[in-house]
């Protein structure tokens, strides 16, 4: 029987696509039909706000993607060097969260520390986010 999939396909470094070989496997026949395009948007904005984190109490990656776009905006010298030299150790002092395990690798990769990796999806990650927020601003009451 033969089968469409409507995704695109994986990198040819990385093998055979695992669908295509996993419905092979019971002697289906998959054609690849790749149905989304992706183009990031305003990267330099993006730069802009990493810039100033002075202007915002944390960073929410809410996928992979989001680093990817990250990765894009370091991959300039001289935002590279702006990275390295004060903003990562700035956006450091402040929480990173992140929904999942494979976001929270990127995170790492860019020298940031991943929090809420463990809560699966953006509903649970909004809810932890929310009960730290709460558990710090109540901690500064008392002090």
């Amino acid at each position: 029987m033969k089968v469409l999939l409507l995704k695109d396909p994986k990198d040819k470094d990385t093998g055979p696509d695992p669908y295509i070989k996993e419905l092979g496997l019971y002697s289906l026949e998959a054609t690849l039909i790749p149905v989304l395009s992706f183009e990031f948007l305003s990267l330099e904005s993006l730069f802009e706000k990493l810039s100033h984190p002075e202007c915002y109490g944390g960073l929410v990656f809410t996928s992979p993607r989001a680093l990817e776009a990250i990765k894009i905006c370091l991959k300039e010298k001289s935002k590279k060097e702006a990275w390295s030299k004060s903003l990562q150790q700035m956006w450091n002092i402040k929480p990173t969260y992140v929904v999942g395990k494979a976001t929270a690798s990127l995170v790492e990769e860019i020298g940031l520390t991943p929090q809420g990796e463990k809560c699966g999806n953006a509903e649970k990650l909004a809810e932890y986010i929310c009960s730290r927020a709460v558990n710090s601003a109540s901690g500064s009451e008392r002090q």
